[in-house]
């Protein structure tokens, strides 16, 4: 049999690193990647069966392939980065941001300005950032501003022209926030000082400004020149205030990326901080949609390369909650406990929290992916082989044995649908016996669904521990069902779910959303079930009062309940209208008994 083009490609490929890249039959770019052994990653999109339906229709649509071979696999990665940002295949994750952020700019001057730029011009400047949040920015140069007197004036204080006279100084001299540099007041050195200084500072290293700021506080106050060492000595409070605001770790974690990931079925969210002398001087996340069912693994190697990039990144080591192939000269680091470990767990916190502001947005503007998402997360959590869109939870309510009723309430795409509840009076079941009460119930709900030709759901959830499941299953049993419905019970004492034949209960977080819409479902349950019980009982008890009447039996109460459906209104009915119900006789009796 001869092979395929396809084949032929496949077959001839080396067994080196390299970045391989799949064409449709039109040319068009469909996929990047890239593979330690070029050979065996492209062979096993053809040999093996894709869980994953965009995988499977992605290998359909494949007709040629190129490939590129590199010396290492860190170079392969980087490769892939750049071509996956030049062509932007269909079926490649794309990392792209269209945010310009914020930098902060020391001007390549004789007196060199510093502030904030959406604008990298390459001039010799140098640019610190770029900053996620405006905020951070305005706050450093508030502290910078508040502790060196700097220039804002845009004037070129070259020599010629400054000891020209050129300029005079402006009301930012009197006010004392600029020494005057335009007028010749301030040497070049003492500014090249301040400079550095405030370099270090945007780096997150206090240190030396701090020191500096000590020692002239003490050579003032030797002085006597009190009033100034007590404004160095504010300078100083603001400083070390500002630090420890910054300070989150141990400030040896000196130059580190850390890098956390958060995923569900169809998106990941990928938190980035950077650490300066214990210091975050920059936190980012990122939410990346996934093409092909990639792995946690695949999507932060993806975002390390490109957030390092994208921010200027020169870190040699990187914290990442597992092992990594990263670039050659970059130390991958896995903490385990300490502080490396509590700056990893705030990375993952950041992650978590962007993902929940993500959610309470997609309720309001993607209400049909914030459903997906929330039955996919419980299809996880639950162990289920399919979504849970139609799912119904049952629960009994007697108050000492006496009304014994039972309620099922209908949740779809993860809210409740009213029409659909539906209440059962307990028919064969003597007593307070829970159990039994839900086998019947259980067995009377799916045994009509089934005889009317009904949807079944894909979950039911019983309220109660392992008993009630069992009597809950033993129905499900008798129908042929087992094994075609789902079913789970939760105990409410810890919020337990059972599972059948499973004595060890599974916890879920408690933020998680697949507890709380489960939580929600029961607490429905119960209170339908609470309120049909109460009108159950208030109707015998107004029933039993009206059967003490004279000629007034159990038939008649029924008749005259069901009519004005309160004994309130029956008081308030005319002789007329009470005749009409049951009879003028009867009725005359009754109009007598309620008015005497």
């Amino acid at each position: 049999m001869t092979d395929t083009p396809l084949q032929v490609q496949v077959g001839s490929l080396p067994q080196n690193p390299g970045v391989y890249q799949y064409y449709d039959a039109d040319g068009k770019i469909l996929y990047v990647g890239k593979a330690k052994n070029l050979k065996k990653r492209v062979a096993s999109y053809f040999t093996k069966t894709h869980d994953s339906g965009k995988t499977r229709v992605l290998v359909k649509k494949i007709q040629s392939i190129k490939h590129i071979v590199v010396p290492t696999e860190s170079d392969a990665l980087l490769l892939e980065n750049n071509l996956i940002k030049k062509y932007q295949p269909r079926y490649n994750v794309l990392l792209k941001d269209d945010k310009s952020y914020p930098w902060i700019c020391i001007k390549k001057e004789r007196f060199p300005r510093v502030f904030s730029t959406r604008r990298l011009i390459k001039d010799g400047s140098e640019y610190f950032g770029p900053y996620t949040n405006v905020k951070t920015v305005r706050t450093l140069l508030e502290l910078i501003n508040g502790l060196y007197p700097m220039r804002t004036c845009n004037y070129d204080l070259s020599y010629d022209k400054v000891n020209e006279g050129k300029y005079k100084v402006c009301l930012e001299y009197h006010i004392k926030n600029c020494k005057g540099p335009c007028e010749g007041l301030q040497t070049e050195e003492s500014y090249r000082k301040q400079v550095e200084a405030i370099r270090q500072i945007i780096k997150g290293d206090f240190k030396k400004a701090l020191g500096g700021f000590k020692e002239q506080m003490m050579e003032l106050a030797a002085a006597l020149q009190f009033e100034e060492a007590q404004a160095m000595k504010e300078k100083i409070d603001t400083l070390e205030n500002y630090q420890a605001r910054s300070t989150i770790v141990n400030p040896k974690i000196d130059n580190v990326d850390v890098f956390s990931i958060l995923s569900d079925s169809t998106h990941a969210y990928i938190n980035f901080l950077q650490l300066s002398h214990g210091a975050i001087i920059r936190s980012h996340t990122m939410e990346i949609k996934k093409k092909l069912d990639e792995s946690d693994a695949e999507l932060l190697q993806m975002a390390v390369i490109e957030i390092r990039q994208r921010f200027a990144s020169h870190c040699k080591e990187v914290y990442v909650p597992f092992a990594l192939v990263l670039p050659a000269g970059i130390k991958v680091t896995v903490p385990k406990l300490g502080d490396k470990k509590k700056i990893l767990e705030l990375s993952q916190r950041n992650a978590s929290f962007f993902r929940l502001d993500k959610f309470k947005q997609m309720k309001i503007t993607d209400p049909e992916r914030h459903t997906t998402r929330l039955m996919d997360q419980m299809k996880s959590d639950l162990r289920l082989s399919q979504q849970p869109r139609h799912i119904e939870c049952f629960d009994n309510s007697n108050i000492q044995g006496t009304h014994p009723v039972a309620a099922c309430v209908v949740f779809k795409d993860g809210k409740p649908k009213k029409a659909e509840y539906r209440h059962f009076n307990i028919k064969t079941v003597e007593g307070p016996d829970d159990f039994a009460s839900m086998e019947e119930v259980v067995h009377r709900r799916y045994r009509r669904l089934m005889q009317e030709g009904e949807p079944l759901p894909q979950l039911i959830v019983i309220d109660g521990g392992k008993g009630q499941l069992s009597s809950a299953v033993k129905s499900l049993d008798l129908l042929g069902l087992r094994g075609k419905i789902a079913i789970i019970g939760i105990a409410k004492r810890l919020e337990e779910i059972y599972f059948p034949g499973d004595s060890v209960p599974l916890y879920l977080d408690k933020r998680s959303e697949t507890l709380k819409t489960i939580q929600q479902l029961r607490n429905e349950a119960h209170r339908f079930g609470i309120t049909f019980h109460r009108n159950k009982r208030s109707k015998s008890a107004l029933g039993s009062s009206l059967e003490k009447i004279e000629g007034v039996g159990p038939k008649t109460v029924n008749q005259l309940l069901r009519k004005f459906k309160s004994v309130k209104r029956i008081k308030e009915a005319t002789k007329e209208e009470l005749a009409a119900c049951i009879g003028a006789h009867k009725a005359a009796l009754l109009h007598k008994a309620l008015h005497e």
